[in-house]
């Protein structure tokens, strides 16, 4: 799923309230998981000038990088989080492994070909689903209308929730670009 989705998704399943504390720690939640390959990516293709293909043909199945995508997409990290949180009562951390949680059950069940290793350190195993959410090949065709009222309905709910006027423009961006690059993933993918 791509991470404006996660954002909406994230924060209208668990930023209640919608505002502060718990929506930010609902937001940092929600994206987390994907943080390092924006980072990685970042660095690779800005500051040492790799070209696009290198980096997403080469050095994002690269064993380093799918390293660092397995501790920070591995539902053991991210259980023992929420462990923690429910066990201490911290309610932000409660409400960020959770968001990041479903984040990568989300991911688990959309990424053909390209998913992560989320079992670590146990194991290095990647789920090939037979549905993706970019490739049209995976059936994308199908899950990016379903993505998009999911988005629809989650910003809906957040809407609904009381928001600030800085927070519906937030959202408001979130899902455009989410409507925005689900209609790029369909036409070129």
């Amino acid at each position: 799923m791509n991470t404006p989705a996660h954002l909406l998704i994230g924060a209208a399943a668990f930023a209640r309230p919608a505002q502060g504390a718990a929506l930010c720690a609902a937001l940092l939640g929600s994206v987390l998981p994907d943080l390092s390959l924006y980072v990685m990516a970042s660095a690779s293709l800005y500051i040492l000038n790799i070209p696009a293909q290198v980096v997403f043909d080469q050095l994002y199945f690269s064993p380093a990088w799918q390293t660092v995508f397995a501790v920070d997409n591995s539902f053991f990290v991210w259980g023992t989080a929420l462990g923690l949180g429910l066990w201490r009562r911290w309610h932000l951390l409660t409400i960020g492994a959770s968001a990041g949680l479903l984040h990568l059950v989300m991911d688990f069940f959309l990424h053909a070909g390209d998913g992560r290793p989320q079992f670590w350190p146990l194991s290095s195993w990647v789920f090939e689903s037979l549905i993706s959410y970019w490739d049209s090949t995976h059936h994308a065709i199908w899950v990016a209308p379903i993505s998009m009222a999911v988005c629809l309905a989650a910003y809906a709910v957040l809407w609904q929730r009381g928001l600030s006027i800085g927070a519906k423009l937030f959202f408001t961006v979130f899902l455009a670009a989410e409507l925005w690059v689900a209609r790029q993933w369909i036409m070129y993918f």
